[in-house]
């Protein structure tokens, strides 16, 4: 495993999205913070774990922890779903997963909305959570939440964002977030409020630096 040595954060994800909105939403809140510093766990060729755990921040720490093990550096990853009042907070933990295919959008977004067609609007609300967490070789964790909440349109609207962004309409929002630019949905999202709260943790462990071998980082 080759990581280049500019590399100073791992976000232990395989998704390219979640890397680049990492590195908007902390590049003004760490100083000297610059996008080569992040890399995705994707292109170190680190496997995705089993996410068994049963809440969002269970199945983040499981990601992070297995980086920050393999690689000696400290290691970010959150866990984000969607949760629909109407159907007891489902999809939830499974939203990537919801049509039985891990990561396939389009066939998640199709069908949440199949499920609630008939569901008039007042009992279409729903929360965005994440669950983002720090991992460091020497074994300091942290971990923080955020939540966007709003409402299930009925038809898809906009083209930016992924996942379930463009049916998501946000509390005083007159766009889906698949509508908002980067900048706009950054400042709304449960995932800027998770990492905007998980900063300063992220900050100063980049501060205090230092690689280790990952044999040093394995417990």
């Amino acid at each position: 495993m080759k990581i280049p040595p500019t590399v100073r954060l791992i976000l232990a994800t395989h998704n390219p999205h979640k890397v680049r909105e990492l590195s908007d939403i902390l590049s003004p809140l760490i100083p000297d913070f610059y996008p080569e510093m992040i890399v995705g766990a994707e292109g170190l060729g680190i496997e995705e774990p089993c996410e068994d755990g049963v809440s969002f921040t269970e199945n983040a720490l499981i990601k992070a922890r297995l980086v920050a093990q393999r690689t000696g550096i400290p290691t970010v990853a959150d866990d984000s779903g969607l949760c629909v009042d109407i159907m007891g907070g489902a999809p939830g933990i499974f939203s990537a997963r919801w049509c039985g295919h891990h990561g396939n959008d389009h066939a998640n977004l199709q069908l949440l909305l199949n499920q609630l067609r008939d569901v008039p609007e007042e009992n279409r609300r729903a929360s965005f959570v994440c669950a983002a967490v720090l991992v460091s070789p020497a074994g300091l964790e942290r971990h923080c939440l955020g939540k966007m909440n709003g409402m299930i349109l009925k038809a898809p609207r906009g083209e930016s964002g992924f996942g379930y962004d463009p049916i998501f309409l946000a509390e005083g929002q007159q766009r889906t977030n698949a509508e908002l630019s980067p900048e706009e949905k950054n400042a709304l999202s449960h995932r800027g409020k998770a990492f905007r709260a998980l900063a300063p943790a992220i900050a100063a462990t980049i501060k205090l630096g230092g690689r280790v071998t990952p044999a040093q980082a394995r417990p």
